[in-house]
């Protein structure tokens, strides 16, 4: 299909005059062509547009769906830093929120980006501005013209607070009581490790916490298994866990809120971490067991090179009518996160973070976001590259690790951690903080578990799943665009459960 006629076609109805194709779905024999305008349409609009469009998608059952976007100064700004991480990350380095300038009109607007005068002249080498405005010409209704202006920048010398070349902690432990055998742990379990501490390779090895979720499934064999999730304070950990014939009956007997302990192998295959679990007996921690905290460095001063901005949910849903959210949400702050990888795994020294998203819940609303690429060592493969988008080339001038995890402690400073399977984030985040001396302790919220809880029709309950049933559009396997859902889901479930969850 040519685009660009197809829109010159679409243009033609008043209403969608400056028209916008944001992208496309197609399921099955349908296809949907998704619109944004920015001036008021009519039913006749909508009309004129899907005969346009079935002409452009023969032998598919095409319509159109149509959002009105007002371009906002604070959403192109968003857009065009977001453009310039994407295609320019050597120049995106060198560029900070306030750099960059937005003034909208009526015919679309104009962006000015300062940049040192030295940069300035490689982006106008590189067509810096020439790409911008197409990127926001298909995002945005109307015209779009940028500039680099070239500024003084002050040089600011960063505070002394680098951190020493690794820390190393020793792993911690609490005493376990009221163990009762199911499948006989031999030697019976007295001590367990933190499950955020179960960061390497190990031999029975002995954990101990409450379910927060179990399930029974069956292998393509009919054989019996149970899929676990168990939580100490410290972090989650799913298990699966495959049954003795003697004890399957005494497991049937597990329900969520019980205390086990299980004994088991962690391993590291591939790059992923997987704990086999060889027995379950019950046991619990101390009575008003508290985990201790590790000692960590203190929050920096200031941010080296990733820096927060203002965000806004402009497309508030409200699914459960007036519904508020439940008393004391609203006085604890949460930043919602995801991580992009080199690996699938559970935190294993061989994957790096290759993409940070997160976004800040202040007030019971999205406040503040957080983005950037990770410099990172290795080439990425080609399975990453297909899962995600983010390619080498992407990643070119982006800040190390170290930088980055500093400035995400500090962005996280006094609030709790919420993501989507925090056995996956929170432990891979803890593994790289912990060794620039910095120690996430925060309480953790899980949407995974939170969705088991207060959807339990759904199939399945990945992060698409979810956003599907309350009807979240999001561009999946990108960082922020999946810390960004995640927040919304979070806030309509708890809304939903009408109470502050569990921790993890």
């Amino acid at each position: 299909m040519k685009s660009q006629e197809y829109l010159d076609e679409i243009r033609k109805s008043a209403g969608l005059k400056r028209a916008v194709l944001r992208n496309i779905t197609v399921e099955g024999n349908e296809a949907v062509f998704h619109l944004v305008t920015d001036v008021n349409y009519t039913a006749e609009d909508i009309s004129y547009a899907d005969r346009v469009t079935a002409r452009y998608a023969p032998g598919l059952r095409a319509s159109v769906k149509v959002m009105k976007s007002i371009a906002g100064e604070e959403a192109v700004r968003r857009a065009v830093s977001d453009i310039l991480a994407a295609r320019f990350p050597a120049l995106s380095a060198f560029i900070a929120p306030q750099d960059i300038e937005v003034a909208t009109d009526e015919n679309g607007g104009r962006f000015y980006i300062g940049v040192g005068e030295t940069e300035r002249e490689a982006g106008l080498a590189e067509g810096v501005t020439d790409a911008v405005s197409a990127a926001l010409s298909r995002s945005f209704c109307g015209n779009w013209i940028g500039e680099l202006r070239a500024v003084k920048k002050k040089t600011v010398e960063i505070a002394g607070d680098l951190p020493p070349e690794e820390i190393v902690f020793s792993p911690r432990y609490f005493n376990v009581t009221n163990v009762s055998p199911i499948d006989g742990a031999t030697p019976r379990p007295e001590r367990a490790l933190y499950i955020a501490d179960l960061t390497k390779e190990e031999e029975n090895v002995t954990l101990c916490g409450q379910i927060t979720y179990i399930e029974e499934r069956v292998t393509k064999n009919g054989k019996p298994y149970f899929a676990i999730t168990i939580s100490d304070g410290s972090g989650s950990l799913r298990l699966m866990y495959f049954s003795k014939k003697a004890s399957v009956e005494k497991i049937r007997d597990l329900r969520k809120g019980m205390n086990i302990c299980v004994t088991g192998k962690n391993e590291l295959y591939n790059g992923a971490f997987s704990f086999h679990v060889k027995t379950v007996d019950l046991g619990s921690p101390p009575e008003g067991f508290v985990p201790v905290a590790r000692p960590s460095r203190p929050v920096p001063a200031q941010y080296r090179t990733v820096f927060p901005v203002p965000e806004a949910d402009l497309e508030q849903a409200d699914f459960f009518g007036t519904k508020a959210m439940p008393a004391g949400f609203s006085d604890k702050k949460y930043v919602v996160f995801d991580l992009e990888t080199t690996g699938l795994s559970l935190g294993g020294v061989m994957d790096h973070i290759i993409e940070i998203g997160a976004v800040k819940i202040e007030d019971g609303h999205i406040s503040e976001r957080f983005s950037t690429f990770v410099a990172c060592p290795v080439r990425l493969s080609a399975e990453i590259v297909s899962l995600t988008g983010i390619t080498d080339e992407m990643l070119v001038g982006a800040p190390e690790i170290g930088d980055v995890i500093a400035d995400f402690y500090k962005f996280t400073a006094g609030c709790d951690l919420v993501a989507h399977n925090t056995s996956f984030d929170c432990r891979i985040i803890r593994y790289y903080g912990e060794k620039e001396g910095y120690f996430f302790g925060q309480e953790q919220y899980d949407t995974v578990a939170l969705a088991q809880e207060m959807l339990p029709q759904l199939k399945n309950f990945k992060l698409g799943t979810i956003a599907d049933y309350f009807h979240f559009e999001f561009n999946h396997h990108r960082a922020y665009a999946d810390a960004f859902v995640t927040a919304k889901i979070f806030m309509e479930l708890v809304r939903m459960k009408g109470a502050l969850p569990k921790s993890a």
